[in-house]
């Protein structure tokens, strides 16, 4: 039926998306479509939204034209966070199609019996009450590394936050399935293995649909310590008031598990946290990043931060940017404060003029970068392993260190999802870092 039929597919937002997009693009291959990039002719193209940010919201029109561009004829579906928000939104931009909510996007496969353009989007959406049960997903085939989703949904209440409204409760994988997930992966021959989720350290809670933890995601990490064929193992984003001194301690002497941690702070003022409804004050993330640090000196930390919070007065920002200062860590990963409807945020009062965020924002992305520059330089003259990634650019490659240190060497395609030993040498003027060799070397295929 769907013989010399093709799809292509745009992600926007996080990990968990881009481990559900492959999902969904193996649906498509098992019935006959060819998968081609995004910015080729198609017959179909996918679009998994984000709706954590309004900018995400908007990119979305801008990747509908760009298909349209390509193919004025194309069956445009959306899917993801976004479509289960605002389905009957999306469903109204021009050219359109179809918008799949939480429980429909697995199935889309079954929605293609007509292909014609539509003068309005078709709608499949569901109250996420419904979204109860769990879909198990991982990326495979272009990257070389795999993302293996292991948990759904989020019984956090943050002020500010839509993905319980897109996703629902937490739920998580059977340790059984991911397990055979992972397998399944590292027999494709990929090196390395990003745990990816909602809020990961709550994993166990929902799984076998029961609402107590089966298992701790302290459990989850020892099994996956196990699997054979995985070289590396990495944790995406955890709560930090989830990730116990256990985790971090198996972290550090782990087989498989990489030293890279990324723990959302979001605000360095316990009186923003209190107002964000985080379920932790500053005092337990800095005992966090120590605990890792004296466990793992060369770890690296990641930061996730939000400026411009309702309230956040002049003071309370220079609060969290003189925290950050002085917080052991690597990086941020800076996000500028976007209201969104239906959270108890959107009707604070204390709102900060958008140009007054746009400022903070700037002030800690400099930040980051002198974060980013002192990690890289305390790792210097270190020896280490790097997995290389498959791009060509300008006639360069680059890889990850087991600590997430970005390097660059000219382009050699037989050392694509490889893993050497290097030693660090210096900071090039983009600011990768260069190596060399070490004799002898083992090369891990």
């Amino acid at each position: 039926m769907f013989s010399n039929k093709k799809v292509a597919f745009y992600t926007l937002g996080c990990k968990l998306n881009f481990a559900e997009t492959s999902t969904i693009a193996r649906s498509f291959q098992s019935i006959n479509f060819e998968q081609v990039p995004f910015d080729q002719p198609a017959d179909i193209y996918v679009i998994n939204t984000c709706s954590v940010t309004d900018n995400a919201d908007k990119r979305f029109k801008t990747i509908v034209k760009s298909a349209l561009k390509t193919n004025e004829s194309a069956f445009i579906i959306a899917v993801g966070c976004y479509a289960q928000l605002k389905p009957e939104e999306l469903a109204a931009i021009h050219g359109v199609d179809l918008v799949l909510g939480a429980t429909e996007k697995f199935k889309v496969t079954q929605y293609l019996s007509d292909l014609t353009k539509k003068d309005m989007g078709e709608v499949h959406s569901c109250e996420i009450t419904e979204a109860n049960f769990y879909e198990g997903s991982f990326s495979i085939g272009d990257r070389t590394r795999a993302f293996l989703k292991v948990q759904d949904g989020c019984d956090y209440k943050c002020t500010y936050c839509t993905i319980p409204l897109a996703r629902g409760v937490s739920r998580s994988d059977t340790l059984e399935n991911v397990l055979k997930n992972a397998k399944e992966i590292a027999a494709q021959g990929i090196q390395e293995i990003v745990l990816t989720g909602v809020n990961i350290g709550d994993y166990g809670k929902g799984e076998f649909g029961n609402k107590k933890h089966e298992h701790t995601f302290y459990e989850l990490v020892q099994a996956l310590d196990e699997v054979d064929g995985i070289n590396r193992l990495r944790i995406s984003s955890i709560e930090p008031n989830l990730l116990t001194d256990e985790t971090i301690n198996f972290v550090a002497t782990s087989k498989t598990f990489v030293p890279h941690f990324h723990i959302p702070l979001q605000s360095g003022s316990d009186t923003l946290l209190k107002k964000m409804k985080r379920r932790y004050l500053r005092k337990t993330y800095t005992d966090r990043v120590a605990q890792i640090k004296e466990t793992m000196p060369h770890a690296c930390i990641g930061v996730d931060v939000i400026v411009g919070f309702p309230g956040e007065t002049d003071e309370l920002f220079l609060e969290t940017y003189n925290y950050l200062n002085t917080l052991d860590i690597a990086y941020l990963h800076v996000f500028t404060y976007s209201e969104r409807p239906n959270t108890e945020a959107y009707e604070m009062e204390g709102v900060v003029p958008l140009k007054t965020r746009h400022k903070r924002s700037k002030m800690l992305r400099g930040l980051s970068a002198k974060k980013r520059m002192a990690f890289y330089q305390s790792q210097l003259n270190t020896p280490v392993s790097v997995l290389f990634e498959s791009e060509n650019k300008a006639g360069y490659m680059f890889g990850f260190t087991e600590n997430y240190i970005r390097v660059k060497t000219p382009w050699n395609p037989e050392l694509v999802n490889t893993i050497h030993p290097v030693q660090l040498r210096e900071i090039d003027e983009d600011g990768h870092v260069r190596f060399d060799w070490i004799k002898e070397e083992i090369l891990i295929k």
